[in-house]
Parts: structure tokens; sequence; C-alpha cells
């Protein structure tokens, strides 16, 4: 069978054996909206467990609104303006209007990027702030979370009189879902904070999974920082379908309408296989989440739930980016065994930045082999990261049939994370 799965941005077709197909996992369809303009405006007027943005804006001297980084596939081009123009209405001048990207501890967005980001008038027209994790002075300290995590947030958001969130609500490998509080923790908090957020204490719970929420400790700790941070007047959260199209719009309360489009989400993007796989052909879905290495991880630990002990997952990612950050590839530079890793980082009082990405990939490695085919990080540079670098899809396959044997049972998930793979 021929398959194309989403592979930088043009994608990228492989034949898989018919006879070893035991499912090809995908996402349910939904339909697109038609009018995103009049359904945003809409959903601002009628908010799902809040006022409308009218009221919610009524004296408020300036606004910020907060989007995702260009590591995730949100719209921002597309949903910017109607808020924009939703919040001058209101009488807040354009001027005192700051649009704020949720970097987390990623690099900054400039330049074409940024502008491929909001679309060419919201560039020209408009204050854009990146956040800077690592700048003492663009944050403040505000307190501590149950668990003990120092929380240092934003200036520009703590200062805000009128505080809204945008996002993409999709599946995440630690949170559960994206999207609401993300974008508060750990999008525009300080790399300490980040970094408690990040560590064995919430990231070794087997409850820090996927497409999972309740009980779900990463996402109860993100969730009391975004609360401690003044939580958010309002939230206008999206989701989209396997061609990146907007399927759904949830406006109003930070929790409230979050859980909305999780629900949403939930009906989707959950698929089924009924045991085990011996391999599992995945991807990262594509630009731009396939950018580096650093962020395919996340759909390697997305397979992880529907390979077997010893199997193999084969992962498709174009890394046009390379590795990831200079902290992420230090860490790898020195990567030995697995073992070896988890027992550096579960010492008590031993933190190191991006150590959690790490983590996460040997969660995989440790499980089962992992082969990654990209053209964007030579072979013998991976080859030191714990996976095996493979020339083609096929060639990967072809090596897993030649030692599983020639019945091996290969699962496909061509988009990656966005699909929570479940045995059931």
């Amino acid at each position: 069978m021929r398959i194309k799965l989403a592979y930088g941005k043009d994608g990228l077709d492989v034949d898989v054996p018919d006879a070893n197909i035991a499912k090809v996992l995908r996402m349910k369809a939904a339909r697109p909206v038609a009018d995103i303009e009049t359904a945003i405006a809409q959903a601002l007027e009628n908010p799902i467990g809040t006022m409308p943005l009218r009221k919610l804006a009524a004296g408020k001297r300036n606004a910020v609104v907060v989007i995702t980084d260009v590591t995730r596939p949100t719209p921002n081009h597309l949903i910017l303006p109607p808020i924009l123009r939703a919040i001058e209405d209101t009488g807040i001048l354009r001027k005192d209007i700051t649009i704020l990207i949720a970097t987390g501890t990623h690099e900054p967005n400039e330049g074409e990027t940024l502008r491929a980001m909001v679309g060419d008038d919201v560039y020209a027209h408009y204050t854009i702030v990146n956040h800077r994790s690592d700048d003492a002075k663009e944050v403040c300290f505000i307190g501590t979370t149950k668990a003990l995590s120092r929380v240092s947030v934003n200036r520009h958001y703590l200062d805000a009189d009128l505080k809204i969130l945008t996002g993409l609500i999709e599946p995440h490998f630690m949170a559960g879902f994206s999207g609401g509080r993300k974008l508060i923790c750990p999008g525009i908090v300080a790399s300490e904070t980040v970094h408690s957020m990040h560590s064995p204490k919430f990231l070794e719970d087997a409850r820090s999974k996927n497409g999972a929420i309740p009980g779900n400790p990463f996402h109860d700790e993100i969730s009391e920082v975004a609360r401690m941070a003044g939580g958010a007047d309002l939230i206008l959260n999206v989701t989209i379908d396997e061609e990146k199209r907007i399927t759904g719009i949830f406006a109003g309360d930070l929790f409230k309408a979050h859980e909305a489009g999780v629900a949403f989400v939930s009906s989707l993007c959950i698929d089924t296989i009924d045991r085990e796989a011996d391999v599992v052909v995945t991807t990262n879905s594509g630009y731009p989440l396939d950018l580096n290495f650093y962020q395919t991880v996340k759909g390697m630990v997305s397979a992880l739930d529907i390979v077997r002990p010893g199997g193999t997952i084969i992962i498709a990612s174009r890394c046009e980016k390379g590795v990831g950050s200079i902290a992420f590839i230090d860490l790898l530079e020195a990567f030995t065994t697995p073992e070896a890793f988890m027992k550096m980082i579960l010492a008590p009082g031993f933190f190191k930045s991006e150590q959690w990405e790490v983590e996460e990939l040997c969660k995989a490695v440790m499980k089962v082999r992992v082969m990654v085919y990209t053209e964007g990080i030579p072979a013998e540079k991976l080859s030191r990261y714990g996976v095996t670098p493979i020339a083609s899809v096929e060639d990967g396959i072809a090596q897993c049939l030649k030692d599983y044997g020639p019945s091996a049972r290969i699962a496909v998930i061509p988009k990656g994370p966005y699909v929570v793979a479940r045995v059931g």
C-alpha cells in the first residue's frame, strides 16, 4: 500500500507491504469552518462560561494577546485579525495592544518567520513581543505552587488589563492536550519555572501522557500556575484537521472553553488497534512540528502505546532546522545509554535545561528500537543519539521484516502525534 506520510511541507510517499498492515490510524474527519471571521466574531459574542469580549473589555486601558510560536501549526494569521478588530471595537487603542509570543524556552520568532506567522497587516501595524524566558527583566516572581515550583511570569502579561490567550488544542505528549493553560505555562514563564514543570517529579508519572487530562500531574501543575498568573479574561482556541484547516473555535473561560475543545478533539483524534504491533511507522505531523529532532521526540513517544516491547518505531521527520537548541544538543552529545541518563537526572539536585526532551527520548528507546528517516541531520550524528538512522522508510521496514519475520504486524500513523493511538 502506498501511504502519504506528513513530512516537511510536501509529505512523503512510502510503500508498506499490504500483507503486513495491521491498521492505518487516522483522525476522524470534521467539517472545516466555512467563514472563519464570522465564526470568531460569534464566539467572542457568545463565549463559553464567561461574558462577551465587549463586556470583559469595558473600561480596560490596554490588552495583551498571547499566541503560539512557529513550532505550533496554529493559524495565527487567520485568527488574529478578527480578535484584534474586536478588541479595538471595545475602545482599546491599537497602540495599547501587545501581541505576546509564547516561546517558552524556544528561540524568538523574528523577521520573515514572524511575518508568515501573523500575516503582513498584523506584522506591520501591531506591537509584537517575543517572550524571553531567560531575561530576568522580562519576568516577575509571583509565588510558589503547592509542589514547590517557583513561578515567574512575563511582565507584559501581568501588567495588562485585558488578558487574552489564543492557541491550538491538539494531543500533547505530557500535558494530555495543548492549548488553554499551556499558553501561560510553559509559554510565558521564566526558564526556572519551565524547568520545574519538566522535572522527573512530573514526567516520570505515568499519568503525564498523550490524550489524558484527569489526574495528569503535569496538567494540574501548569493549571495552578495559570491561576496564579491571574488566569485569562478570555481564551480563543481552535482545532484543526489533518490538512490544518480550522474545524472548531472555542472561546470563553480559560478552563471551560478549553474543556469543550478537548472534548471535541478527543471525539476525533483517538483511534485504536486490536493489539500491539511489531512495528509502528509514524511521523511528527510534518511542518512545522518536524522542524527539528527536539520536536520529533513527540512523535516517538506518541506511538509507544501501540508497539510491543522490543518492537520498532520508524519515524519520518524532515528536521529542516537540525537537532534543536544548544542545550539539547549538549545533552545529546554527552548521551551514552538511556539508563545512564535516567540515573543522572534522577540524582537529587540535578537539573539541566532541555533534559526533559531527552528524558522522553529515553522512554522511547528503553522500550523499543527507534529508526529515524530525515534529510536534515547526518546519519553519523543521529546514531549518537540512541536512535538508528535509515536511508528510507522502506529500508527500515525491510530490516524489521528480516528481524521479526515476514508476518510482522505494522501499524501506520501518517499524522503522528495528532492521533492518540490506543490498544483496545
